[in-house]
């Protein structure tokens, strides 16, 4: 999936009118508009328009393969873009297509969120339940081959195309994990890629795991829906787990409505640029918090990115959740998807944007409150030599029978030690939540 840099674009997609009249609910379609009205620069100097028109004649005369001028046109184009940064790029209608696809979760291919990173095709994250994810990738992995062939550094965008392909297709990926001295192939099939963005289960009474695995056009609907159902079901609940690891991001919109959820007020995030229009303050617009104040732990590490950075640091600054794992990816800048005659486009950076405490994460991610390491745990299945009164021969019966968490803590905290962890600081957090609201009544 070529979600290079569109996976970890903070994205503000602006319709094709919007450079005429752009909405107001577009925060950085102003921005977009007010190229026109922006103070004249400087054009470029001759002398470097005299050598650009000077190597285009040269490769129309002397290149070993004749190539048309609209073809070295939209080659100069991109590599102009390419050479600012690794997030802006050219959009023919192919890629506009691409990321219509992208946005909404549906696309065919591998289920990866790659960027070119120096050079090289790096994995931003697998995708849950995509061949990616099954196959064993992981955040941080470098492809350096596809289907025996080494990875062009000078053509990293036709191996990005060779992601993408009809569902059934196989592709053999060389991967180098990291840390690891030489790369392993992998072999996956091709699939239609229909991600659901947001999934919910209850881990053990009261307490809510909520996953997001990017953040696309539904997910704001689809979160409330989630969190709604499982309180209708079960009551209300007493805390929650919000799993933000290996999110590469998505649309601004859904990141911004994610945090709003868990919010009563406060800032969630600023957008700053060259452009006066670009500078833009979301907060919450008091529609409530979904899980009434419960307690919150956030779950991030190094694939957590851009729009799920926005939402872990809205959600710390705003003292509302507390983040465990890993720094943060630090992807702290805006795209924004500016429509061109001709049914193609330009996704260029914009603005950087800034948590509610005025810090960017630019390139330096976001610190968890608690850090955790990569562990597994090993459970003992030995010989037991102590027992519970339940495992007496014609013991007494109870008045309830005993309840157990979902598969019991043994095996949560053997299947994923995060999580354990988390769900151990959560309880914790509601016995004070409880403890402080008995207080007054007891004095």
């Amino acid at each position: 999936m070529r979600l290079a840099p569109l996976a970890l674009a903070l994205l503000f997609v602006l319709p094709a009118a919007a450079l005429a009249a752009p909405p107001a609910v577009a925060p950085a379609a102003p921005a977009a508009a007010a190229s026109a009205a922006a103070p004249a620069a400087a054009g470029p100097s001759l002398a470097d328009i005299q050598t650009f028109t000077r190597v285009f004649e040269l490769v129309r005369q002397a290149y070993v393969d004749k190539v048309d001028d609209h073809t070295l046109m939209q080659s100069a184009i991109t590599g102009m873009l390419a050479g600012l940064d690794p997030h802006s790029e050219f959009l023919t209608r192919k890629g506009l297509d691409q990321l219509d696809e992208d946005t909404s979760g549906r696309y065919g291919g591998l289920g990866i969120e790659v960027a070119q990173v120096n050079g090289e095709l790096r994995v931003i994250a697998p995708i849950d339940g995509t061949p990616a994810a099954r196959a064993g990738m992981l955040p941080g992995d470098v492809i350096v081959g596809i289907n025996g062939k080494a990875v062009d550094p000078d053509a990293l965008n036709v191996a990005l195309d060779q992601l993408r392909g009809a569902p059934g297709t196989r592709i053999t990926l060389s991967v180098l994990h990291p840390q690891a001295a030489r790369p392993v192939d992998l072999t996956l099939t091709r699939e239609r890629i229909q991600i659901a963005s947001v999934r919910s289960r209850l881990l053990q009474p009261g307490y809510a795991y909520l996953r997001i695995s990017q953040f696309q056009d539904d997910t704001v609907a689809e979160l409330t829906r989630q969190i709604e159902a499982l309180q209708k079901k079960d009551g209300p609940l007493q805390g929650a787990v919000l799993d933000l690891r290996s999110n590469p991001g998505g649309l601004v919109t859904a990141a911004v409505g994610v945090a709003d959820d868990f919010l009563d007020h406060g800032t969630i995030v600023s957008t700053r640029g060259r452009l006066k229009q670009a500078d833009m303050t979301f907060t919450a617009q008091g529609g409530g918090d979904l899980l009434k104040g419960a307690p919150l732990v956030v779950l991030v590490d190094n694939g957590t990115a851009s729009a799920a950075e926005i939402v872990a640091g809205a959600l710390k600054d705003n003292h509302r959740a507390v983040l465990m794992g890993r720094r943060t990816f630090g992807k702290g800048s805006v795209q924004t998807v500016l429509p061109l005659p001709g049914g193609e486009a330009v996704k260029l950076t914009t603005a950087r944007y800034y948590t509610p405490d005025g810090g960017s994460i630019q390139a330096r991610g976001i610190e968890p409150d608690i850090r955790l390491a990569d562990a597994t745990v090993k459970l003992d299945q030995g010989p037991q030599l102590t027992q519970r009164e339940a495992d007496l021969p014609n013991h007494l019966a109870g008045d309830k029978p005993a309840g157990s968490a979902e598969g019991g803590e043994g095996k949560l905290a053997g299947d994923d030690y995060w999580l354990s962890e988390a769900v151990h600081v959560l309880q914790g957090l509601a016995v004070a939540r409880a403890a402080t609201a008995a207080r007054p009544a007891a004095q």
